[in-house]
């Protein structure tokens, strides 16, 4: 099935619209290093986070969160159990779950948790292409949190693995592709210096929660999970091109990120968005 670009173009603008106007309380069980980045991505772009990784919390509190994100790139025992018990009350209660599967396949702790984890039913994995072909089954995985694979040589390990768990896979790299096991979106925004900032692909993470729709069977029957995650993409790819231009390195590009997603508007989104079914 093809659909013009204009269309996933509409529901970009829509779907950063409805972030701003109802900010959604974003749940983050996230790896020690990129947290703070995340909650200002978050922020910066309208949303509310929360980082309630505790467990006897974390469970409760998924259950009244909008969306909730389970990034495994340092995962302790304490928020081991806390991510378990978010996953299980997020799956009750309909809130859309994301799972980071940040650097498994190499190391076991974690590669046996993100295997547990899929069969809760997440509504959008994210990773890049080394960790989506090493949880789907079909590979070792990377270089610790590095890809070691391309982008489109993941396309065929995300599609199963969407079909195998009913969630969204996107996989990062130059250009983005997403898939529903159906349906595949490209996104050729972005910029490198996304890379040489702590925190930069972990908090896509947190924006993919926070533009997903519910899984109640209500949110399902009037939402298009795919379009709304290539949103989320596209608004966070298209920010980083903008900061890429306003900065001279990394230090300078993570202001930058924050502003551009605060002042990205849905004029410049159609000026940038490069954005396709295919």
């Amino acid at each position: 099935m093809t659909r013009p670009a204009d269309d996933l173009l509409a529901t970009t603008r829509q779907a950063l619209n409805r972030v701003r106007h109802e900010t959604p309380l974003v749940q983050c069980l996230t790896n020690q290093v990129v947290a703070n980045f995340t909650a200002n991505v978050l922020l910066s772009l309208g949303a509310a986070p929360a980082m309630v990784d505790i467990p006897e919390e974390a469970g409760p509190f998924a259950g009244a969160a909008s969306g909730v994100l389970v990034n495994l790139g340092t995962p302790h025992a304490e928020q081991r159990a806390a991510m378990t018990e978010a996953v299980a009350s997020a799956a009750a209660a309909g809130t859309p779950w994301v799972l980071d599967p940040v650097a498994v396949g190499s190391l076991p702790v974690r590669t046996a948790l993100a295997r547990r984890l899929l069969d809760q039913g997440p509504a959008v994995v994210r990773g890049n292409a080394s960790e989506i072909i090493a949880v789907a089954g079909t590979g070792g995985g990377g270089r610790g949190v590095d890809a070691t694979d391309e982008v489109e040589s993941a396309a065929a390990a995300a599609g199963e693995l969407a079909r195998a768990t009913g969630a969204v896979v996107a996989v990062s790299g130059p250009v983005d592709l997403l898939t529903d096991g159906a349906r595949t979106v490209r996104v050729a925004n972005g910029d490198p210096l996304l890379t040489r900032v702590t925190g930069g692909g972990c908090a896509l993470g947190a924006v993919l929660a926070a533009f997903a729709p519910p899984t109640t069977p209500e949110g399902a029957a009037h939402a298009d999970r795919l379009a709304a995650a290539a949103a989320a993409v596209t608004v966070y790819t298209v920010a980083a091109e903008i900061a890429a231009e306003r900065s001279a390195g990394p230090g300078s590009f993570a202001a930058a990120f924050l502003d551009a997603l605060y002042g990205l508007d849905e004029e410049t989104l159609g000026e940038r968005a490069a954005i396709s079914w295919a």
